[in-house]
């Protein structure tokens, strides 16, 4: 059980290292802002699936990893930007685009956590959690 002030840098950080040695699944301390990211990696193919395992003291959630057919990485990388002593906020006009669009930055907005290009189309902007390609 591992206690962190920034609990998203550990989300990313666990799930890096499990796609860097190539496991199959990584199990991490659940969390309502979690799941979400978890949710929006999902829909938008960089994992395969997830389930939340219900435990009496914190809920745990499992993510298993996607690998292309010849077991290349789906997530080239994962970017923290906002950080606890340096929050990282856009504007409506300023919502960044990772490569180009090839990647997603996720944000948290008024309306709920999703990628740039949710919020480019509903025209808010919000704290950019991390980068995703």
């Amino acid at each position: 059980m591992s206690y962190t002030t920034d609990p998203v840098a550990d989300l990313l950080t666990r799930i890096r290292n499990a796609n860097n040695a190539h496991h199959e699944s990584v199990q991490l301390s659940g969390s309502k802002l979690k799941l979400e990211i978890v949710k929006i990696l999902k829909e938008e193919g960089f994992v395969k699936n997830y389930e939340v395992i219900s435990n009496p003291k914190q809920d745990q959630i499992k993510v298993f990893l996607n690998y292309g057919p010849h077991r290349e990485k789906v997530i080239t990388n994962l970017e923290r930007i906002s950080k606890p002593g340096l929050r990282v906020y856009t504007g409506t006009d300023r919502v960044p685009r990772v490569l180009r669009g090839l990647g997603i930055a996720i944000l948290t907005t008024s309306q709920g956590v999703m990628t740039d290009k949710q919020a480019r189309r509903k025209g808010i902007g919000g704290e950019v959690l991390c980068y995703v390609w």
